[in-house]
């Protein structure tokens, strides 16, 4: 059983569905009250949260803009009192070869991916050094190890992630906060099931097993694949690991 998350608070993004919601409803389970920022209604996860006994705020958030996320902030602030645990899982994807990007389709990609990280962890991270004690959990992708055409800027993007996290991690280790990722592969989420998202050039049933049939593990991945390795990573057994970037996608990417 992990240790250190009783009473605890969480701030995550994109949990109205998918892979944040997963972490969320797993977190609570764990004893972590839950705030949520994500432009989507999140009522489904707040309800799940409750019934655990638990409390949960959600608030309508877009994690790219400043001035938004600085509002949420203030806002959890007020309603929790702290953020003890930060996990920055909000994430944009779309196939479009490269030659059909725009430098607006970039920034884009870049703004959700990237730049809500920096905006949510600096919002919260001055709570943290002050009590030092703080866990920052990033969401990246295993497309940096296993890469599929017509996602330059999504991938682009999580590399970016990765460079973020490992450099975080190295200022924040002084006040007892450590920063990593999380890398899941191709996952069974609304997002990824919608029409328009063709991981390899083929229709979504087709790549999930496709690339199933080339991991160790050989099933599809879903959100619930991710809550332990989120729950490690939250807790008092994790204190000394900070930096790493985990891959956990059925054993894809070996490396």
């Amino acid at each position: 059983m992990t240790k250190g998350h009783a009473g605890k608070i969480a701030v995550i993004s994109g949990a109205a569905s998918g892979i944040g919601q997963a972490m969320a409803v797993r977190l609570a389970e764990d004893g972590v009250d839950i705030a949520i920022a994500d432009l989507q209604p999140a009522d489904e996860t707040v309800r799940r949260i409750t019934a655990l006994g638990r409390r949960a705020i959600s608030r309508s958030c877009d994690v790219s803009d400043p001035q938004d996320v600085q509002r949420f902030a203030d806002h959890i602030l007020r309603e929790l009192g702290r953020c003890d645990i930060l996990i920055n899982n909000a994430g944009f994807f779309k196939t479009r070869k490269f030659e059909d990007l725009t430098i607006a389709d970039w920034r884009r990609t870049m703004a959700v991916n990237l730049d809500s990280m920096f905006l949510m962890t600096q919002a919260f991270i001055g709570g943290m050094r002050e009590r030092k004690w703080g866990r920052i959990v990033n969401v990246a992708s295993n497309s940096l190890g296993s890469v599929s055409p017509n996602h330059v800027d999504y991938i682009a993007s999580k590399g970016g992630v990765v460079g973020f996290t490992r450099a975080l991690a190295s200022e924040m280790g002084v006040d007892g906060i450590t920063v990593n990722a999380i890398s899941p592969g191709l996952t069974r989420t609304p997002g990824t099931l919608e029409g328009q998202f063709r991981p390899r050039g083929l229709p979504i049933e087709q790549a999930f097993d496709v690339v199933s049939q080339a991991q160790a593990i050989k099933r599809h991945q879903t959100p619930d694949d991710l809550v332990g390795v989120v729950s490690f990573l939250t807790s008092d057994d994790a204190a000394f690991m900070s930096g790493q970037t985990l891959i956990v996608d059925g054993g894809l990417v070996r490396v």
